[in-house]
């Protein structure tokens, strides 16, 4: 692919607004964010608070630790958190800087001023809305279909900003339906290092990070060390304990950065940390590990298009499937390789579901990364899942299009059932 191509522009594109940082996890920061929106919108620390929010993204900040806050969880954290605290200019890093009088003063507005949270369906999976009010002023900041989606701002009545939600298009971001995988495969042999070096090194310094702090610190369920101690001389395995090591600290108050992919941090861990293991393993030089992180990231978004950005499909399995791909490419793997790669993958552990942001995340990671990895040996091996092997059909596009549809259509009774068992 040439770098005068409309399609090259593109991806690069893509590459920038989906590798882009978050301190903690995305839904909460998102919540946050436009908590404290609201409040620099609104001038004045309000007197009561509503957060109206889709199912799914009550799902996902339930159970999760919000990062600067020592430990507290849930949407009334996230949300006074952004109103206390939050600096709207930095989007997902909104609560990045948090000293302890403000941590303090988040318990105490916990405490004393009433957060409702009110369960909304207006036909959106990423909806959520912050009102603020202070005696006779009030305030409104809707973010819709991404993270950092602010679509109406509203104060006192008056709307000072509304862009139209036309269903769950991502209006804003560059086409996504523009990848498919020979183009991705073209892409990542043919990119000029220099386009996406500094986004990848940022890549590489934080996600790397958080697995070695995941490994250190006692982080939820620790699944990343359990991993470890098993067989610290696999490369397999440590492979799945760098990533799980990532989650463990993410999920559960860490408050070191990552770079996320497809709007999530843990699919951010999970589509590089297993790939630069292996690229150290290995002693791959800089440039084969930089296309090896492209090949990844970009078929994990690829396969997120379809799916969507939350949904009762686990985005780990995209995720994991994405770094089998960039494992392969390490080891030399072809368009062939790369392609029975992640329709192994996908056969083997599309069946994960989604409960939520909270520790056993890290578990799902390892299980999605283990079968990236199992993917790949199966085909160097000879082995491989046809068409017809139950979702899977003749051709990696056509099978990617049948996760998009499970994960989008068919899993939402699915996601409903699992939001009613988390809420009651």
């Amino acid at each position: 692919m040439k770098r005068t191509d409309e399609k090259y522009t593109a991806y690069i594109q893509i590459l920038k607004e989906e590798l882009i940082p978050a301190m903690g996890c995305t839904e909460p920061i998102a919540l946050a964010y436009a908590a404290a929106k609201a409040r620099e919108v609104l001038g004045m620390e309000p007197d009561r608070v509503l957060v109206q929010a889709s199912g799914s993204i009550i799902k996902n900040v339930k159970s999760v630790i919000v990062p600067n806050t020592n430990h507290l969880k849930g949407i009334p954290a996230a949300a006074a958190a952004g109103i206390v605290a939050g600096r709207p200019e930095k989007e997902l890093e909104v609560i990045a800087q948090v000293n302890a009088e403000q941590q303090e003063q988040m318990r105490t507005f916990l405490k004393e001023i009433p957060i409702e949270v009110e369960h909304i369906d207006n036909g959106l999976v990423f909806d959520l809305m912050v009102r603020l009010y202070a005696g006779e002023h009030t305030c409104r900041v809707r973010i819709a279909n991404y993270h950092t989606n602010i679509v109406l701002i509203e104060k006192d009545g008056k709307t000072l900003l509304e862009i139209p939600v036309e269903d769950e298009e991502e209006e804003g971001l560059t086409d996504r339906s523009l990848l498919n995988m020979e183009a991705i495969w073209d892409f990542a042999n043919t990119v000029e290092i220099a386009d996406v070096k500094e986004l990848l090194d940022q890549q590489i310094s934080y996600n790397m990070a958080i697995a070695e702090e995941g490994l250190k610190g006692d982080y939820g369920a620790n699944i990343g060390q359990v991993l470890l101690e098993m067989d610290p001389e696999d490369v397999k395995v440590r492979a799945k304990a760098m990533a799980a090591a990532g989650s463990d600290a993410r999920m559960n108050g860490c408050e070191l950065p990552v770079i996320i992919n497809s709007g999530s941090g843990n699919q951010g861990i999970t589509a590089s940390v297993p790939v630069l293991v292996y690229a150290r393993h290995l002693k791959a030089d800089e440039e084969t590990c930089y296309r090896a992180l492209v090949l990844s990231n970009l078929v994990a978004i690829h396969q997120k298009t379809g799916i969507g950005r939350l949904s009762a499909y686990c985005g780990a399995v995209s995720a994991g499937a994405a770094a089998g791909a960039g494992i392969a490419y390490l080891y030399g793997g072809g368009f062939r390789e790369i392609s029975h790669t992640i329709v192994n993958a996908l056969a083997i552990v599309s069946g994960i579901i989604c409960d939520g942001a909270k520790a056993s995340c890290a578990a799902k990671i390892a299980s999605s990364v283990d079968a990236g990895i199992l993917g790949y040996h199966m085909i160097k091996r000879g082995q491989q899942f046809y068409g017809g092997d139950g979702i899977v059909v003749k051709g990696i596009e056509n099978t990617i299009r049948n996760v998009g549809q499970l994960g989008r259509d068919g899993m939402r009774g699915t996601n409903e059932e699992i939001i009613r068992m988390m809420v009651e």
